[in-house]
């Protein structure tokens, strides 16, 4: 027999406690962060800096100086990587990086997280900015999540992961883009073509005519007009200029090639030659061939030791140029039909260099003219080569992984808890499905369930903190209302699916299933009060008549706090902890002491009262259910009998959902399927025990037939 206890006397510790409990707020959480000024900061990451540049640049940046030497560039994020947080708006974020790409301070300018104002200490926000102090802009950053290799993971904030996601991402694209900009680190490469081979046994005897015609070899060719014309505007304009009779005279012509493929440097060389060659080269090293008249590619004033200054290679971004060692003079040239050249060399391309022989490249020739004992100006002129494919060997190119967005490093990251969830959701609908079959079997289905239950507060709820919110209706609302995005839902992968699954069920079944099935909250809740049930700890109902009437108070809550999130989303979220889902599972009760003081009287309560709070005080039941109306199915079985006259399922309901005249409220049933249980059973339900009796009395009164033949 339920145990009734005065309502006066059960309110009186709630009411005292949520007073207490608002009165404890700061003054300041009711406000966003309002914005810093990033100087002061600045000063304080640079103590020693004697100037501050103005912000400026393509990409905007501070430059810090100390005396005349740059020792850091500061930015804000927003003016580079403005990411929408939590609250549909940025973290904004002064960074500072050292000249070698080092970070040397994160300080928050701007937040509009109403979660980090709401349980959640602005110094743990700090604190998790400064984990980027030392490490390095080319480090792959990553907040929590599995260890990889060249990936450094920092440490997220329990209860804000997507607001610390988002600052992470925010941070690392916008220093990234700032040590672009000032050459710190490279542009990635988007498509990389891996080191080809020269065919050895490829060779065709021809002539020099040949090879320049097919692209074998290569020229660079300049005329004097071409060499003044680059020096226009300058202060050696008129030095060494040419008369305007000579204006089409050559300057300078150089062929080139590369003389280890064989077609090219055994028809050149001749063969005794091109087997030295080869057999001077060591293992990824080259030969260049360069062949020239008029205008010196080495220069009078190259000495030994020297480097060969008016020459050098450009490969992918690189440019390398010759030293002594690297040289070789041609003596003769053993091709049918070559010119007379002034030059001829051979120009050992060294391992170091990295040099692809399949791989486009440029052959620069500087020309220099001096105006003074020592000032001189020089201009460059490049010709391009391209290595036939009949003398190389080209693997595929190889295409770089596409970089993965925001949402989909998230997802990636929570892939093993969303098989796992899809596979909880999808057991729950079958069960469902088929629950004409399971609560036939009472045993197996109640020891199903509370493992669900179990299942569900564990790792939905504590590990996993997918924990629906009320205020997770509002975000949606405000998006929805001004420029929606799905990019700041999915960003939680476990709540996003949980929204889902409860979207999809509320259509088919009601709010029930989530309620009764997925909540974290609502599951603590259950599992306790059975297992205070098993103990024989008594419970008490509330009378018919006040219990219907403080369904209300849920729905009074939820319109409360809808109207406060139209005037601001972090006041309502204040409010909003009225749900302790946030102490319970996103904190893990490590918070203020009125906090956790609300939860555990709400959970204490549900020891003496199933699911106390879910059916009085919960706004998120009361949103959800305000789409009942719509849902496709009614499958709950009731009988005529139901209500009139009999009333067993009524009583058994633990949440007091099924009305006395043996209605079900789907508003306010958890779909655990109990009545199901008795509906289906001959042995508890009376109209079923009826049915029974009068077979077995039909049985009794039945004559036996003889057989008179």
């Amino acid at each position: 027999m339920l145990t009734k206890i005065n309502i006066k006397r059960l309110f009186q510790p709630l009411a005292l406690l949520l007073l207490l409990f608002t009165a404890t707020f700061p003054a300041q959480a009711l406000f966003v962060s309002p914005p810093k000024d990033p100087i002061p900061l600045i000063k304080q990451i640079f103590p020693e800096a004697t100037q501050i540049g103005e912000k400026s640049g393509e990409v905007l940046i501070w430059t810090i100086k100390k005396e005349s030497e740059v020792i850091g560039y500061a930015f804000e994020t927003n003016d580079l990587a403005k990411i929408p947080a939590y609250s549909g708006e940025p973290v904004n974020m002064l960074v500072a990086i050292s000249p070698e790409g080092v970070y040397l301070g994160a300080k928050v300018l701007e937040h509009h997280e109403p979660i980090i104002l709401a349980g959640i200490p602005e110094t743990k926000l700090y604190a998790f900015a400064d984990q980027y102090d030392g490490l390095k802009v080319s480090d792959r950053l990553k907040v929590g999540g599995n260890s990889k290799e060249g990936v450094i993971h920092i440490d997220g904030l329990s209860g804000a992961t997507v607001t610390v996601m988002v600052m992470n991402v925010a941070i690392t694209r916008a220093a990234t883009l700032v040590a672009r900009s000032l050459g710190i680190i490279k542009a990635s490469q988007e498509i990389i073509q891996p080191m080809s081979t020269i065919y050895p046994d490829v060779y065709q005897k021809t002539d020099w005519q040949t090879l320049v015609g097919d692209g074998s070899i290569r020229k660079l060719a300049l005329n004097r007009k071409a060499v003044d014309d680059a020096f226009v505007g300058t202060e050696v304009e008129h030095i060494e200029e040419a008369t305007l009779e000579q204006k089409q005279d050559s300057f300078a012509e150089i062929y080139f090639a590369q003389a280890d493929i064989p077609s090219v440097g055994r028809n050149l060389l001749g063969d005794s030659e091109y087997d030295w060659l080869m057999s001077t080269l060591a293992e990824n090293e080259h030969a260049i061939i360069m062949l020239g008249n008029g205008y010196s590619y080495k220069g009078s004033g190259y000495v030994r030791g020297a480097i060969f200054d008016r020459i050098q290679i450009l490969q992918n971004g690189e440019a390398f140029a010759f030293r002594d060692l690297d040289h070789n003079r041609v003596t003769d040239l053993m091709i049918n039909g070559a010119p007379r050249f002034q030059e001829m060399s051979l120009f050992i391309v060294r391992a170091q260099h990295e040099f692809n022989p399949g791989v486009d490249w440029q052959l620069e020739l500087l020309v220099r003219r001096q105006f003074g004992a020592v000032d001189s100006l020089f201009t460059s002129f490049k010709a391009d080569y391209h290595t036939l494919d009949k003398y190389v060997d080209r693997p595929p190119l190889i295409y770089p992984e596409p970089e993965l967005t925001l949402t989909e490093e998230v997802w990636q990251e929570k892939n093993t808890e969303v098989v796992i969830l899809i596979i909880l959701i999808i057991i729950v609908v079958m069960s469902l499905f088929f629950q004409d079959i399971l609560v036939r079997h009472p045993t197996f289905m109640h020891n199903f369930r509370h493992t669900f239950l179990i299942i569900t507060v564990v790792f939905i709820g504590w590990v996993w903190g997918g924990q629906l919110s009320v205020v997770n209706v509002f975000t949606f609302l405000q998006a929805f209302m001004s420029d929606f995005s799905w990019d700041l839902f999915l960003l939680d992968p476990v709540i996003f699916i949980l929204w889902g699954a409860a979207a999809v069920t509320m259509i088919l079944w009601g709010r029930a299933v989530y309620c009764g099935w997925l909540c974290p909250f609502g599951a603590l809740q259950e599992l306790m009060n059975v297992f205070a049930r098993y103990i024989k700890i008594p419970q008490f109902e509330l009378p018919w008549a006040v219990h219907e009437r403080l369904w209300a108070i849920k729905y009074i809550i939820l319109l409360a706090l809808f109207g406060l999130s139209l005037e601001s989303l972090a006041l309502a979220e204040q409010f909003a902890e009225v749900e302790p889902f946030k102490t319970t599972f996103l904190l893990k009760f490590d918070r203020e002491w009125p906090f956790i003081l609300y939860a555990s009287i709400l959970l204490i309560i549900n020891i003496f009262n199933r699911k106390f709070f879910c059916r009085y005080l919960c706004p998120l039941g009361a949103a959800l259910s305000t789409g009942n109306n719509m849902r496709l199915f009614s499958w709950l079985r009731r009988r005529p009998e139901c209500g009139q006259p009999c009333k067993t399922c009524a009583k058994e309901c633990e949440i007091q959902a099924i009305h006395p005249d043996g209605t079900i409220n789907m508003r306010e049933c958890h779909y655990c399927l109990d009545c199901q249980v008795t509906y289906f059973n001959d042995e508890k339900c009376p109209p079923l025990k009826k049915i029974a009796r009068k077979k077995q009395k039909f049985k009794e009164q039945q004559i036996p037939t003889v057989d008179v033949a």
